[in-house]
Order: structure tokens, then C-alpha cells, then sequence
């Protein structure tokens, strides 16, 4: 079974920027990209080695990308995994002499308002997939976690969080951040 996701309730006609909000407005041609088509779907899954999951798939036929630069959503011919596009970034996040420490699932598994962002598992973090950038943060799925239904858990990472936000899916991730105070 598929859920349907209302990617229009989310992405309104236009996007102006909040009185008082060092957010740029975002005009119509950085609005949401037209949309792509199932074959093109298809050739990002192939390109990757992977099925993408329910809700990004259909984000993608609903809208090919969103916004440019630091607020998008990449367009299907720039999405990839974050080790191929930006390995710096790896480099970055991972803990000086390549130690790694393990967080016990009963503190991973923790989503929303009771979640602590250093919780994360930076062994995944070379799978992700980078499909966006907000600020100075990034978009990533992560196929290391799925939920029955096949989704990916969704990160937001930002250095200033000093680690990730989480979410069960691509979808929730966007419900959440589309919902912020800019």
C-alpha cells in the first residue's frame, strides 16, 4: 500500500519571505521545478543502485527540485550519495582518528521534540543521499533505516545542531522544516 503525500498543501503558489526574515523571498523562478516523469525516476534508481523511497519518488513526479542554492531541493540530475558529491563533508563530520562510538537503538530511535541530534550514527553517513540544502545544513536519506513501507529515514544536517534532525521519512522531514518560522 502507498500513501499519498499532498506535496501541494506544502509548497505554496508563492513564497514570500516574513517581514523581519533574513530569508531571501524566493520568486517564481525559484519556486518549485516542473515536475519529472517515472522513466527519469527510473534512471536515478538504476544510476544509484537503489529503489528510492515512496514519498521522495513522489515528490520528484510532483516537482523535479525546488528553489535554488542554499534553499533547494536538487533537481534529479544533481541528486547523488553525499560520498560521490561532496566527500568533504564526510570528512568533516567524522570523529578525528576515525573512532566511531555507537548509539544504542532505545536513544536512535527517538524522533520529534525528544530526539537529541548528537544521536547519530555517522556510520551511515557516507550512504546518504544528498538531495537538498537548506542554509547551511543538507537534505540526506539514509538507506540504512526503513520503515515497512520502504521509506528512508531523512536527515537534516547542520553543523550548528552539532549533528542531524531525524525523521521516519522523506515526507516528515519536510513537513517539519516547511513548517518552521523562517
Amino acid at each position: 500500500m502507498t500513501t499519498e503525500y499532498a506535496w501541494r498543501d506544502l509548497f505554496p503558489a508563492e513564497e514570500p519571505a516574513a517581514e523581519g526574515s533574513d530569508q531571501p523571498a524566493l520568486g517564481p523562478e525559484h519556486g518549485l521545478h516542473p515536475p519529472t516523469d517515472e522513466l527519469e525516476v527510473s534512471r536515478l534508481e538504476e544510476r544509484l543502485g537503489t529503489i528510492l523511497p515512496p514519498s521522495y519518488r513522489q515528490f520528484l513526479l510532483f516537482a523535479n527540485g525546488w528553489g535554488l542554492d542554499e534553499y533547494s531541493l536538487r533537481p534529479i540530475s544533481k541528486v547523488g550519495w553525499l560520498r560521490d558529491l561532496e566527500p568533504w563533508m564526510i570528512e568533516c563530520w567524522t570523529p578525528k582518528g576515525g573512532e566511531s562510538w555507537s548509539v544504542p537503538d532505545d536513544l536512535y530511535f527517538v524522533y520529534g521534540k525528544e530526539q537529541d541530534c548528537g544521536h547519530l550514527r555517522m556510520e551511515y553517513l557516507p550512504d546518504t543521499l544528498l538531495v537538498g540544502h537548506w542554509d547551511d545544513g543538507v537534505f540526506l536519506l539514509n538507506p540504512h533505516i526503513k520503515t515497512s513501507d520502504g521509506e528512508w529515514e531523512a536527515w537534516y544536517l547542520a553543523p550548528w545542531l552539532a549533528g542531524a534532525n531525524r525523521h521516519r521519512s522523506f515526507w516528515d522531514l519536510m513537513k517539519d522544516q516547511l513548517s518552521q518560522p523562517t
